[in-house]
């Protein structure tokens, strides 16, 4: 069996509309945008720590977080995952640094 991140969305999707008293996804999209983005930005610095680290087992669960949280911030933005995944493939058209070069400046 493969698992996807499609199906991970999936999950998560089930789990949000379920009662923040029983499921830890639908507690942290009642609590906002602001609480998703802030587990998101902590697992994703445990995730890098581990990296650096050389901690390659760790980097894998932490990794496993930083998708899981990435798609419970995606869905408390109303942001669907197909949008994403739209945006990667039309990225696959060029190469990385010309997408790069011709995004514009801040």
């Amino acid at each position: 069996m493969s698992f996807s991140l499609e199906e991970l969305d999936r999950r998560v999707a089930v789990r949000a509309s379920a009662s923040p008293d029983e499921s830890y996804t639908a507690k942290l999209i009642a609590r906002g945008v602001e609480k998703c983005a802030q587990k998101l930005g902590e697992e994703a610095v445990e995730a890098a720590i581990a990296a650096v680290a050389g901690r390659k087992e760790e980097l894998a669960a932490e990794a496993g977080d930083v998708l899981y949280h990435l798609l419970v911030l995606l869905r408390a933005s109303d942001v669907p995952l197909a949008q994403v995944m739209a945006e990667l493939e039309s990225r696959t058209a060029q190469s990385g640094l010309a997408e790069k070069a011709g995004r514009p400046r801040s």
